[in-house]
């Protein structure tokens, strides 16, 4: 375990850190964006390796996820876990929780929502202000299901709301309830509450249902965070995670998608999320070091750092 002062001078190539308890805007100036990662992309790391790692490669914004907190929980504290980020100088845009049936009545819901009010009261002590579930129902849905969406979603909603946390649905592309970006952004609108936003996976948009002429139905400043990866060239039918690749590596229009989403006035975070097996077992640092300088070349050509 690194302490604040053995960290900093344990690379010539770490980045300079704010002091315990400063932190980051969580949001870019206008027309700009923030580079992030989510702790999927150095999942075997762990959740102290991947941020340590991290910060020797100059990630300052991060996506957080419920399972590695867990497992520095089981020696470790919440505070802990806050002081930990404060020593690094990194800010928590988000943080992950896939809940079964969490935004659709069903027989997981109950324990669902349970565990998101959890995950709620220990974000939010993390200094975190985002909280997502994805849309995690493979089961046949119906017309009356789709038509109870919106009430569950408020009661999520309502949930997120006493603790200060805006929540999102992340759609999948394999999801029985919401798969596209269009279904997503009906039952929140239709749900009515400020505390629910949508979010957008790259990966999910494109290789899915979705068309580039669906970022048309967003409101501006109604996005509330990205996952950012690009894809390899595959039919859509074989495309699975292992598909996902470091941005610029693939052949997805990154660009046109920024520059929509720009033009819709997101200033917040492009979490890179990749499951690729080299990439979650890679070492933290070098891993972060070759995304964090193809992603930087995607913005730098899209405008939006």
């Amino acid at each position: 375990m690194l302490n604040r002062r053995e960290f900093l001078f344990s690379s010539l190539a770490a980045p300079v850190l704010l002091s315990s308890g400063q932190s980051l805007a969580q949001s870019a100036p206008a027309g700009k964006m923030l580079l992030a990662m989510h702790q999927n992309t150095s999942r075997a790391a762990g959740f102290r390796g991947s941020l340590e790692g991290w910060a020797r490669a100059g990630i300052e914004y991060v996506e957080l996820n419920d399972g590695l907190l867990d497992g520095f929980l089981e020696n470790d504290s919440l505070s802990g876990a806050r002081a930990l980020l404060d020593d690094l100088g990194m800010t928590p845009v988000c943080a992950a929780t896939a809940l079964p049936d969490l935004w659709i009545p069903g027989p997981a819901r109950e324990a669902s929502l349970e565990s998101w009010r959890m995950r709620c009261d220990q974000f939010a002590s993390l200094g975190l202000d985002r909280i997502y579930s994805p849309s995690v129902t493979n089961r046949p849905v119906t017309a009356e299901d789709f038509a109870a969406t919106p009430e569950s979603i408020r009661e999520a909603a309502v949930i997120a709301s006493e603790y200060d946390l805006t929540c999102m649905i992340e759609f999948l592309r394999t999801s029985t309830h919401l798969a596209t970006l269009s279904s997503s952004l009906s039952v929140i609108r239709a749900a009515g509450h400020p505390n629910i936003r949508p979010m957008i996976d790259f990966f999910h948009f494109w290789s899915g249902l979705g068309k580039l002429e669906d970022l048309d139905l967003l409101e501006p400043g109604e996005l509330a965070h990205c996952h950012f990866q690009d894809l390899l060239d595959a039919p859509r039918e074989l495309t699975d995670n292992s598909y996902r690749v470091i941005p610029g590596d693939g052949i997805a229009p990154l660009n046109a998608i920024i520059r929509k989403l720009a033009e819709k006035e997101f200033n917040g975070a492009l979490s890179v999320e990749l499951f690729r097996q080299e990439l979650v077992n890679g070492d933290p640092f070098e891993v972060a070091t070759e995304i964090r300088r193809k992603s930087e070349a995607v913005m730098r050509e899209a405008e939006v750092l």
